[in-house]
Protein backbone atom coordinates (compact mmCIF):
# COMPACT_ATOMS: atom_id res chain seq x y z
CA UNK A 1 0.00 0.00 0.00
CA UNK A 2 3.01 2.58 0.96
CA UNK A 3 4.85 1.64 -2.40
CA UNK A 4 1.55 1.74 -4.17
CA UNK A 5 1.03 5.42 -2.51
CA UNK A 6 4.76 6.70 -3.22
CA UNK A 7 4.38 5.56 -7.02
CA UNK A 8 1.34 7.94 -6.87
CA UNK A 9 3.26 11.13 -5.52
CA UNK A 10 5.88 10.44 -7.98
CA UNK A 11 3.51 9.88 -10.82
CA UNK A 12 1.88 13.30 -9.61
CA UNK A 13 5.09 15.40 -8.91
CA UNK A 14 6.01 18.85 -10.80
CA UNK A 15 9.12 17.55 -12.14
CA UNK A 16 6.94 14.11 -14.14
CA UNK A 17 4.31 16.74 -15.38
CA UNK A 18 6.56 19.29 -16.07
CA UNK A 19 9.59 16.47 -18.48
CA UNK A 20 6.21 15.53 -19.89
CA UNK A 21 4.96 18.39 -21.09
CA UNK A 22 8.74 18.97 -22.69
CA UNK A 23 8.42 15.57 -24.18
CA UNK A 24 5.05 16.26 -25.98
CA UNK A 25 5.97 19.85 -27.41
CA UNK A 26 8.42 18.22 -29.25
CA UNK A 27 10.26 21.73 -30.17
CA UNK A 28 13.28 20.69 -31.45
CA UNK A 29 12.75 23.32 -33.99
CA UNK A 30 12.85 26.10 -31.01
CA UNK A 31 15.22 24.40 -28.97
CA UNK A 32 17.39 24.72 -32.55
CA UNK A 33 16.41 28.37 -33.16
CA UNK A 34 16.94 29.57 -29.69
CA UNK A 35 20.81 28.28 -29.78
CA UNK A 36 21.11 29.56 -33.42
CA UNK A 37 20.49 33.19 -31.42
CA UNK A 38 22.73 32.77 -28.96
CA UNK A 39 26.00 35.16 -29.26
CA UNK A 40 26.59 36.35 -25.75
CA UNK A 41 28.33 33.75 -23.61
CA UNK A 42 29.60 33.21 -19.88
CA UNK A 43 32.63 31.70 -19.44
CA UNK A 44 32.64 28.36 -17.77
CA UNK A 45 35.01 28.28 -14.71
CA UNK A 46 37.06 25.79 -16.16
CA UNK A 47 38.50 28.40 -18.54
CA UNK A 48 37.40 31.43 -16.15
CA UNK A 49 39.96 29.84 -13.27
CA UNK A 50 42.60 30.19 -15.48
CA UNK A 51 42.94 33.56 -15.83
CA UNK A 52 40.18 35.20 -14.01
CA UNK A 53 41.06 38.94 -14.56
CA UNK A 54 41.23 38.23 -18.61
CA UNK A 55 37.15 38.06 -18.92
CA UNK A 56 36.43 40.47 -15.78
CA UNK A 57 35.60 44.17 -17.04
CA UNK A 58 37.01 46.93 -15.28
CA UNK A 59 34.99 50.35 -15.53
CA UNK A 60 31.74 49.70 -17.35
CA UNK A 61 29.42 47.27 -17.71
CA UNK A 62 27.97 46.60 -21.18
CA UNK A 63 24.67 44.35 -20.92
CA UNK A 64 23.01 42.67 -18.12
CA UNK A 65 25.81 40.05 -17.11
CA UNK A 66 27.49 42.50 -14.74
CA UNK A 67 25.47 45.25 -15.13
CA UNK A 68 24.84 46.67 -11.15
CA UNK A 69 28.54 45.10 -10.24
CA UNK A 70 29.88 47.72 -7.25
CA UNK A 71 33.25 48.69 -8.58
CA UNK A 72 31.35 49.23 -12.39
CA UNK A 73 28.74 51.65 -10.72
CA UNK A 74 30.40 54.77 -11.12
CA UNK A 75 30.08 54.67 -14.52
CA UNK A 76 26.57 53.94 -14.78
CA UNK A 77 26.17 58.26 -14.21
CA UNK A 78 28.17 58.87 -17.77
CA UNK A 79 26.01 56.41 -19.06
CA UNK A 80 22.74 58.58 -18.19
CA UNK A 81 24.50 61.37 -19.64
CA UNK A 82 25.20 60.10 -22.44
CA UNK A 83 21.89 59.19 -23.24
CA UNK A 84 20.52 62.70 -22.40
CA UNK A 85 23.09 64.32 -24.65
CA UNK A 86 22.20 61.78 -27.74
CA UNK A 87 18.20 62.40 -27.29
CA UNK A 88 19.05 66.31 -27.30
CA UNK A 89 21.12 66.06 -30.31
CA UNK A 90 19.07 63.75 -31.86
CA UNK A 91 16.24 65.49 -31.54
CA UNK A 92 14.03 62.04 -31.05
CA UNK A 93 11.77 60.94 -28.19
CA UNK A 94 13.19 58.89 -26.11
CA UNK A 95 9.84 56.60 -26.06
CA UNK A 96 10.81 56.37 -29.89
CA UNK A 97 14.43 54.87 -29.44
CA UNK A 98 12.57 52.57 -26.63
CA UNK A 99 10.17 51.20 -29.01
CA UNK A 100 12.23 49.95 -31.89
CA UNK A 101 14.92 48.64 -29.40
CA UNK A 102 11.53 46.88 -27.98
CA UNK A 103 10.58 45.65 -31.28
CA UNK A 104 14.07 43.49 -31.55
CA UNK A 105 13.56 42.62 -28.19
CA UNK A 106 13.38 38.76 -28.51
CA UNK A 107 16.33 38.68 -30.50
CA UNK A 108 18.36 41.12 -28.14
CA UNK A 109 17.19 38.47 -25.37
CA UNK A 110 17.99 35.50 -27.20
CA UNK A 111 21.94 37.09 -27.90
CA UNK A 112 22.29 36.45 -24.11
CA UNK A 113 22.84 32.66 -22.95
CA UNK A 114 21.37 32.03 -19.76
CA UNK A 115 20.00 35.08 -19.41
CA UNK A 116 18.23 35.70 -15.59
CA UNK A 117 14.45 35.91 -15.02
CA UNK A 118 15.02 39.71 -13.92
CA UNK A 119 15.82 40.98 -17.31
CA UNK A 120 12.17 38.74 -18.62
CA UNK A 121 8.84 38.92 -18.39
CA UNK A 122 7.75 41.44 -16.33
CA UNK A 123 11.00 43.19 -16.06
CA UNK A 124 11.37 43.45 -19.82
CA UNK A 125 11.20 47.13 -19.31
CA UNK A 126 14.19 47.11 -17.67
CA UNK A 127 16.01 45.57 -20.19
CA UNK A 128 15.05 47.46 -22.73
CA UNK A 129 16.19 50.66 -20.09
CA UNK A 130 19.51 49.03 -20.41
CA UNK A 131 19.88 47.95 -24.12
CA UNK A 132 18.97 52.02 -24.87
CA UNK A 133 21.00 53.41 -22.28
CA UNK A 134 24.17 50.93 -23.10
CA UNK A 135 23.92 51.66 -26.88
CA UNK A 136 23.42 55.27 -26.90
CA UNK A 137 26.70 55.56 -24.68
CA UNK A 138 28.60 53.17 -26.71
CA UNK A 139 27.50 55.08 -29.62
CA UNK A 140 28.57 58.56 -27.49
CA UNK A 141 32.04 57.27 -27.04
CA UNK A 142 32.75 56.03 -30.15
CA UNK A 143 31.93 59.19 -31.99
CA UNK A 144 33.93 61.28 -29.70
CA UNK A 145 37.28 59.08 -29.65
CA UNK A 146 36.95 59.45 -33.99
CA UNK A 147 37.32 63.25 -33.76
CA UNK A 148 33.63 63.93 -33.84
CA UNK A 149 33.02 67.50 -34.77
CA UNK A 150 29.55 67.38 -32.60
CA UNK A 151 31.07 67.65 -29.41
CA UNK A 152 28.49 69.23 -26.79
CA UNK A 153 30.47 67.79 -23.94
CA UNK A 154 32.37 70.20 -21.43
CA UNK A 155 35.86 70.51 -22.50
CA UNK A 156 36.85 68.97 -18.71
CA UNK A 157 33.82 66.09 -18.84
CA UNK A 158 35.61 62.66 -17.41
CA UNK A 159 34.73 60.65 -20.32
CA UNK A 160 34.03 62.68 -23.65
CA UNK A 161 36.76 65.19 -23.67
CA UNK A 162 40.87 64.79 -24.33
CA UNK A 163 41.31 63.90 -20.66
CA UNK A 164 38.90 61.31 -20.75
CA UNK A 165 40.41 59.85 -24.04
CA UNK A 166 43.50 59.43 -22.77
CA UNK A 167 42.51 58.14 -19.08
CA UNK A 168 39.67 56.43 -19.99
CA UNK A 169 38.48 55.28 -22.61
CA UNK A 170 41.55 52.88 -22.99
CA UNK A 171 39.53 51.03 -20.35
CA UNK A 172 36.76 51.23 -21.98
CA UNK A 173 37.73 49.66 -25.39
CA UNK A 174 39.76 46.92 -23.05
CA UNK A 175 36.44 46.19 -21.74
CA UNK A 176 34.31 45.82 -25.30
CA UNK A 177 36.74 42.79 -25.58
CA UNK A 178 35.63 40.98 -22.75
CA UNK A 179 32.64 38.34 -24.23
CA UNK A 180 30.21 38.64 -21.11
CA UNK A 181 30.28 41.92 -21.71
CA UNK A 182 29.13 42.35 -25.25
CA UNK A 183 26.29 44.20 -26.60
CA UNK A 184 24.58 42.95 -29.62
CA UNK A 185 25.08 45.09 -32.51
CA UNK A 186 21.73 44.95 -33.49
CA UNK A 187 20.97 47.77 -30.79
CA UNK A 188 23.03 49.92 -32.58
CA UNK A 189 21.54 49.47 -35.46
CA UNK A 190 17.83 49.99 -33.88
CA UNK A 191 19.28 53.36 -32.29
CA UNK A 192 20.49 54.45 -35.46
CA UNK A 193 17.70 53.63 -37.56
CA UNK A 194 15.68 56.34 -35.68
CA UNK A 195 18.40 59.21 -35.19
CA UNK A 196 19.42 58.69 -39.30
CA UNK A 197 15.89 57.83 -40.46
CA UNK A 198 17.50 54.82 -42.28
CA UNK A 199 17.81 50.98 -41.75
CA UNK A 200 20.97 50.83 -43.81
CA UNK A 201 23.68 51.63 -41.00
CA UNK A 202 25.11 47.84 -40.96
CA UNK A 203 28.42 48.52 -42.80
CA UNK A 204 28.76 52.40 -40.72
CA UNK A 205 28.29 50.22 -37.46
CA UNK A 206 30.45 47.67 -38.31
CA UNK A 207 33.27 50.14 -39.23
CA UNK A 208 32.67 52.41 -36.47
CA UNK A 209 33.31 49.32 -34.01
CA UNK A 210 36.97 48.84 -35.90
CA UNK A 211 37.94 52.03 -35.81
CA UNK A 212 37.21 52.58 -32.20
CA UNK A 213 38.71 48.86 -31.37
CA UNK A 214 41.56 48.42 -33.86
CA UNK A 215 42.28 52.33 -34.95
CA UNK A 216 45.47 51.09 -36.73
CA UNK A 217 43.34 47.88 -38.61
CA UNK A 218 44.13 47.72 -42.88
CA UNK A 219 42.38 47.28 -44.87
CA UNK A 220 39.36 47.81 -42.15
CA UNK A 221 37.73 44.62 -43.76
CA UNK A 222 34.34 43.13 -41.55
CA UNK A 223 32.94 41.06 -43.70
CA UNK A 224 29.15 41.43 -45.39
CA UNK A 225 26.24 41.88 -42.74
CA UNK A 226 26.14 43.08 -39.30
CA UNK A 227 28.19 41.08 -37.13
CA UNK A 228 27.03 39.64 -33.32
CA UNK A 229 28.82 42.18 -31.35
CA UNK A 230 32.29 44.36 -31.08
CA UNK A 231 34.36 41.52 -30.42
CA UNK A 232 32.44 39.49 -33.46
CA UNK A 233 33.46 42.89 -35.52
CA UNK A 234 37.65 42.47 -34.17
CA UNK A 235 37.47 38.69 -35.08
CA UNK A 236 36.35 39.39 -38.81
CA UNK A 237 39.18 41.69 -39.22
CA UNK A 238 41.45 39.26 -38.18
CA UNK A 239 40.32 36.87 -40.24
CA UNK A 240 39.82 38.64 -43.82
CA UNK A 241 40.53 36.60 -46.65
CA UNK A 242 39.93 33.07 -48.06
CA UNK A 243 40.15 30.57 -45.13
CA UNK A 244 42.83 28.14 -46.71
CA UNK A 245 41.10 24.58 -46.93
CA UNK A 246 42.78 22.16 -44.96
CA UNK A 247 44.41 19.39 -47.33
CA UNK A 248 44.54 15.42 -46.06
CA UNK A 249 48.27 14.33 -45.45
CA UNK A 250 50.15 12.24 -48.22
CA UNK A 251 49.49 8.85 -47.86
CA UNK A 252 53.75 8.44 -48.18
CA UNK A 253 54.07 11.03 -45.23
CA UNK A 254 56.62 9.85 -42.83
CA UNK A 255 55.83 11.97 -40.26
CA UNK A 256 54.63 11.23 -37.17
CA UNK A 257 50.84 12.54 -36.34
CA UNK A 258 51.75 14.15 -32.86
CA UNK A 259 54.55 15.74 -34.80
CA UNK A 260 54.40 19.42 -33.65
CA UNK A 261 56.30 22.45 -34.95
CA UNK A 262 59.47 23.50 -33.45
CA UNK A 263 60.43 26.62 -31.76
CA UNK A 264 61.22 29.65 -34.35
CA UNK A 265 64.99 29.73 -33.44
CA UNK A 266 65.34 25.86 -34.12
CA UNK A 267 64.00 26.73 -37.18
CA UNK A 268 65.91 29.01 -38.05
CA UNK A 269 69.15 26.53 -36.90
CA UNK A 270 67.20 23.78 -39.28
CA UNK A 271 67.10 26.44 -42.08
CA UNK A 272 63.55 28.29 -42.12
CA UNK A 273 63.75 31.49 -43.33
CA UNK A 274 60.94 33.67 -41.74
CA UNK A 275 59.20 36.54 -43.83
CA UNK A 276 56.68 39.05 -42.59
CA UNK A 277 53.30 38.54 -44.54
CA UNK A 278 51.47 40.96 -47.26
CA UNK A 279 48.49 41.16 -45.08
CA UNK A 280 47.71 41.33 -41.63
CA UNK A 281 45.06 38.18 -41.62
CA UNK A 282 45.87 35.38 -39.13
CA UNK A 283 44.96 33.18 -42.34
CA UNK A 284 48.12 34.27 -44.03
CA UNK A 285 50.32 31.82 -42.50
CA UNK A 286 52.48 29.92 -45.27
CA UNK A 287 55.26 27.36 -46.09
CA UNK A 288 56.98 28.50 -49.26
CA UNK A 289 60.35 26.92 -50.68
CA UNK A 290 61.93 27.01 -46.97
CA UNK A 291 60.19 30.39 -46.19
CA UNK A 292 57.78 30.54 -43.80
CA UNK A 293 55.06 33.64 -44.15
CA UNK A 294 53.54 35.03 -40.94
CA UNK A 295 51.50 37.96 -40.60
CA UNK A 296 52.16 40.87 -37.97
CA UNK A 297 50.95 41.22 -35.13
CA UNK A 298 51.59 44.01 -32.27
CA UNK A 299 52.13 42.45 -28.64
CA UNK A 300 50.53 45.30 -26.23
CA UNK A 301 48.77 45.47 -22.69
CA UNK A 302 45.23 44.22 -24.49
CA UNK A 303 46.70 41.35 -26.66
CA UNK A 304 46.19 38.87 -23.86
CA UNK A 305 42.68 39.49 -22.89
CA UNK A 306 41.87 40.28 -26.81
CA UNK A 307 42.94 36.64 -27.67
CA UNK A 308 41.99 34.94 -24.73
CA UNK A 309 38.54 36.15 -25.47
CA UNK A 310 38.49 35.54 -28.77
CA UNK A 311 39.43 32.41 -28.23
CA UNK A 312 36.53 31.42 -25.43
CA UNK A 313 33.90 32.81 -28.51
CA UNK A 314 35.07 30.07 -30.81
CA UNK A 315 34.99 27.73 -28.16
CA UNK A 316 31.12 28.07 -26.93
CA UNK A 317 29.90 30.03 -30.25
CA UNK A 318 28.97 26.96 -32.70
CA UNK A 319 30.23 27.76 -36.22
CA UNK A 320 32.57 30.34 -35.36
CA UNK A 321 35.43 28.25 -36.70
CA UNK A 322 38.61 27.69 -34.66
CA UNK A 323 41.08 30.24 -36.47
CA UNK A 324 42.31 32.21 -34.20
CA UNK A 325 42.42 29.52 -31.56
CA UNK A 326 44.77 27.77 -34.43
CA UNK A 327 46.79 30.85 -34.81
CA UNK A 328 47.16 30.62 -30.96
CA UNK A 329 48.76 27.26 -30.75
CA UNK A 330 51.02 27.69 -33.63
CA UNK A 331 53.05 30.87 -32.23
CA UNK A 332 52.83 29.22 -28.43
CA UNK A 333 54.86 26.33 -30.80
CA UNK A 334 56.72 28.85 -32.24
CA UNK A 335 57.18 30.94 -29.36
CA UNK A 336 59.23 29.19 -26.73
CA UNK A 337 62.03 31.62 -25.36
CA UNK A 338 63.17 35.22 -25.65
CA UNK A 339 65.42 34.36 -28.27
CA UNK A 340 62.95 33.35 -30.50
CA UNK A 341 60.41 36.70 -29.92
CA UNK A 342 63.98 38.22 -30.53
CA UNK A 343 64.43 36.37 -34.00
CA UNK A 344 60.52 37.52 -34.81
CA UNK A 345 61.01 40.77 -34.35
CA UNK A 346 64.06 40.97 -35.95
CA UNK A 347 61.58 39.52 -38.63
CA UNK A 348 59.16 42.48 -38.63
CA UNK A 349 56.52 39.93 -37.24
CA UNK A 350 56.17 40.21 -33.74
CA UNK A 351 55.87 43.93 -32.06
CA UNK A 352 57.01 44.15 -28.77
CA UNK A 353 55.31 46.97 -26.97
CA UNK A 354 54.85 45.43 -23.71
CA UNK A 355 58.71 45.68 -22.66
CA UNK A 356 61.07 42.32 -22.77
CA UNK A 357 61.62 39.81 -25.02
CA UNK A 358 60.73 36.99 -22.26
CA UNK A 359 57.36 39.01 -21.23
CA UNK A 360 56.19 38.29 -24.65
CA UNK A 361 57.15 34.69 -24.56
CA UNK A 362 55.06 34.03 -21.65
CA UNK A 363 52.54 35.82 -22.78
CA UNK A 364 52.19 33.45 -26.08
CA UNK A 365 53.04 30.43 -23.71
CA UNK A 366 50.56 30.65 -21.29
CA UNK A 367 47.50 31.24 -24.20
CA UNK A 368 47.44 27.83 -25.03
CA UNK A 369 46.19 26.35 -21.71
CA UNK A 370 43.39 23.34 -22.35
CA UNK A 371 43.41 24.11 -25.56
CA UNK A 372 41.06 22.56 -27.42
CA UNK A 373 41.72 21.86 -31.70
CA UNK A 374 39.58 21.14 -34.14
CA UNK A 375 40.74 17.51 -35.73
CA UNK A 376 41.77 19.15 -38.82
CA UNK A 377 42.96 22.61 -39.25
CA UNK A 378 44.14 25.02 -42.55
CA UNK A 379 47.45 25.52 -40.27
CA UNK A 380 48.00 21.49 -40.47
CA UNK A 381 49.46 21.21 -43.90
CA UNK A 382 52.04 24.28 -42.72
CA UNK A 383 53.09 21.73 -39.65
CA UNK A 384 53.74 19.36 -42.04
CA UNK A 385 55.34 20.92 -44.94
CA UNK A 386 57.50 22.35 -42.18
CA UNK A 387 58.68 19.19 -40.35
CA UNK A 388 59.09 17.68 -44.09
CA UNK A 389 61.85 20.41 -44.88
CA UNK A 390 63.51 20.44 -41.34
CA UNK A 391 63.71 16.60 -41.35
CA UNK A 392 66.10 17.07 -44.66
CA UNK A 393 69.49 16.60 -44.05
CA UNK A 394 70.71 18.84 -46.65
CA UNK A 395 68.54 21.69 -45.31
CA UNK A 396 70.39 21.68 -42.35
CA UNK A 397 73.82 20.71 -43.63
CA UNK A 398 73.18 24.25 -45.51
CA UNK A 399 71.50 26.01 -42.85
CA UNK A 400 74.51 25.22 -40.72
CA UNK A 401 77.41 26.24 -43.61
CA UNK A 402 75.38 29.14 -43.59
CA UNK A 403 74.87 30.15 -39.95
CA UNK A 404 78.69 29.58 -38.89
CA UNK A 405 80.48 30.93 -42.27
CA UNK A 406 77.97 33.73 -43.10
CA UNK A 407 77.22 35.26 -40.33
CA UNK A 408 79.30 38.00 -40.55
CA UNK A 409 81.53 39.90 -43.23
CA UNK A 410 84.57 38.31 -41.16
CA UNK A 411 83.55 34.82 -40.95
CA UNK A 412 82.91 34.89 -45.06
CA UNK A 413 86.54 36.44 -45.15
CA UNK A 414 87.96 34.15 -43.06
CA UNK A 415 86.08 31.64 -45.41
CA UNK A 416 87.21 33.41 -48.83
CA UNK A 417 90.41 33.42 -47.59
CA UNK A 418 90.53 29.34 -46.61
CA UNK A 419 89.70 28.70 -50.10
CA UNK A 420 91.58 30.97 -51.92
CA UNK A 421 94.61 29.41 -49.79
CA UNK A 422 93.20 25.60 -51.01
CA UNK A 423 92.80 26.89 -54.49
CA UNK A 424 96.63 28.25 -54.24
CA UNK A 425 98.58 24.99 -52.69
CA UNK A 426 96.18 22.72 -55.09
CA UNK A 427 97.70 24.53 -57.95
CA UNK A 428 101.23 24.80 -56.65
CA UNK A 429 101.24 21.15 -56.29
CA UNK A 430 100.03 20.88 -59.92
CA UNK A 431 102.65 22.99 -61.71
CA UNK A 432 105.41 21.12 -59.39
CA UNK A 433 104.17 17.47 -60.31
CA UNK A 434 103.87 18.10 -64.20
CA UNK A 435 107.26 19.07 -65.07
CA UNK A 436 108.44 16.06 -63.29
CA UNK A 437 105.55 13.85 -65.53
CA UNK A 438 106.59 15.72 -68.36
CA UNK A 439 110.47 15.01 -68.52
CA UNK A 440 109.98 11.10 -67.69
CA UNK A 441 107.50 10.77 -70.97
CA UNK A 442 110.31 12.21 -72.95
Amino acid sequence: MAVRRRSSRIEESAWVAEVERAVADGGASEESARWRRQCIYRVPACIKDLNRKAYQPQVVSLGPFHHGEPQLRPMDAHKRRALVHFLRRARRPLAELAAAVAGAGQRLEGAYQGLGDEWRGEEEERFVELMVTDGCFLLEVMRTASGWEVNDYAPDDPVFSPHGLLYNVPYIRRDMLMIENQLPLLVLERILAVETGKDENEELINRMVLLFLSPTAWPPVIGDGLALHPLDVLRRSLLYGPTPAPRAPPASSSAPPDDIIRSAEELYEAGVRFKRSATSSLLDIRFHRGTLYLPPIAVDDTTEYMLLNLMAFERLHAGAGNDVTAYVFFMDNMVDSARDVALLTARRVVHNTVGSDKAVARLFNGLSRDVVLEPQSALDDVHREVNAYCRKRWNRWRANLVHTYFRSPWSFLSLAAAVFLLVMTVMQTVYTVLPYYGNKQS
